[in-house]
């Protein structure tokens, strides 16, 4: 439910208004295509994840089978990606609660929900579980009954189906999915908190059942739902000043169900922020561990919890609050791109550090995993790749062109940040 609540906030519920946008109904081929490349980064961080499992897992895996600058990197980048994240979904919270009350400033949403998932996350890690489980939930069974109430609207002809009307199915052309895959992507960023949260796993066994269920529950979720979106609402009246599922049920006139989706997306968003501050405390209390942060990072309070670390991490609220007072009308797309760049970087050397795993591993260590990725490390080498395509294709996508502007100056940075900390590091 982590990994759920991670990835179903506002990259579905709001960021999909831009990559329909960009694809028009053709948002449907990037959902798809999306899914399979989260299906071999799931899988393949799964496989790792079931025979070695570990708080802030990817980067404990780039460590072993890479380097560790692959290791720092991965870690830092994620967190920093996850910090942003956090940030994109205060904000989104915010443009949800102006459909309620639109003359009170976004800065005062924010600065009280971020107030509550402080709270929340610096109490004891079972109560960040049991939080996350109900807001997950919410949205899961909201999103499973808006699929249905959708399809209901389109089969019984109460609501024109769109697919192929104001320029056709591909109004852009085909090159419109791939330029809409970085959102579809920030989408399913979140998978890989399974992995992450695999050091707090019962069993190994829970691990391999939550990377299926999760896996599962999001393409159903994404695919369905594109699908029903594009086909209640034409896409050019698609955008990101409210969730498009609530503009779905304004269009086919229904206003009750649309004020219950707002207080859903609303769910969703402070469910993603509470996801991800769950993360990324656990990333730095893994860098912590590691020598790459101060050590009181890795300190536990009375509850379990990491306080320093969580605090720290709680930096994306300042970072909402800034971006929304100097860019109000463009923060959320702003944010999407820059947390890009970290979350592509971490799936990327994930899928690395399993190649490498792979050709470590003999045949019968390979057949004796508890858990492994369909098509192996052929599978991983691909999705490398696509991944790099998707990240240079933001070039021509003026919405996300943010994510390959900032991505070498992001690894530049990192790379200095690494060699202080490991001279540091060597000095103590």
């Amino acid at each position: 439910m982590v990994a759920i609540g991670g990835s179903i906030g506002t990259g579905l519920l709001l960021g999909s208004g831009a990559a329909v946008q960009i694809a028009g109904p053709g948002v449907i081929l990037s959902y798809i295509l999306g899914a399979l490349i989260a299906f071999t980064v799931t899988t393949a961080l799964g496989e790792m994840s079931s025979l070695h499992p570990a708080a802030g897992s990817f980067g404990v895996y780039a460590d072993k089978y890479l380097n560790r600058w692959a290791g720092f990197i991965s870690r830092y980048g994620y967190w920093f990606s996850l910090v942003i994240a956090i940030s994109g979904e205060l904000v989104a919270a915010a443009t949800y609660m102006r459909y309620w009350f639109p003359h009170i400033p976004a800065a005062a949403w924010i600065a009280g929900f971020a107030t509550l998932l402080l709270m929340i996350n610096l109490g004891a890690v079972h109560t960040v579980g049991s939080f996350e489980y109900w807001f997950a939930m919410i949205k899961v069974v909201a999103i499973a009954a808006f699929i249905l109430i959708g399809a209901g609207l389109l089969l019984g002809g109460r609501a024109q189906a769109h697919y192929t009307t104001d320029g056709g199915f591909l109004p852009h052309g085909a090159a419109g999915p791939l330029l809409a895959l970085p959102f579809v992507l920030f989408n399913f960023l979140g998978t890989e908190m399974v992995a992450i949260s695999s050091g707090e796993a019962r069993s190994t066994s829970d691990i391999v059942r939550a990377t299926y269920i999760s896996l599962s529950v999001l393409t159903f979720v994404y695919l369905c739902a594109s699908a029903v979106l594009v086909g209640v609402v034409p896409w050019n009246l698609v955008g990101v000043g409210q969730s498009p599922f609530v503009t779905v049920f304004e269009v086919a006139h229904v206003p009750a169900i649309s004020l219950v989706m707002n207080f859903v997306v609303l769910t969703a968003a402070l469910s993603g922020a509470n996801a991800a501050l769950y993360v990324t405390s656990r990333m730095l209390y893994s860098l912590a561990e590691s020598g790459y942060a101060p050590a009181r990072l890795a300190q536990l309070s009375a509850k379990g919890s990491p306080r320093n670390a969580v605090l720290l991490s709680a930096s994306g609220i300042v970072v909402a609050l800034v971006v929304q007072y100097v860019a109000p009308q463009n923060a959320f797309l702003y944010i999407i791109g820059a947390s890009l760049v970290g979350g592509m970087l971490a799936w990327c050397i994930a899928l690395a550090s399993h190649v490498a795993m792979r050709k470590r591993l003999l045949p019968e260590q390979v057949a004796a995993l508890p858990m492994r990725a369909p098509g192996g490390a052929a599978a991983s080498k691909v999705a490398f790749a696509a991944i790099v395509v998707i990240v240079l294709c933001t070039w021509w996508t003026p919405q996300a062109r943010i994510t390959i502007v900032s991505a070498s100056p992001y690894l530049f940075l990192l790379t200095i940040f690494y060699l202080m900390a490991k001279k540091t590091r060597s000095r103590n």
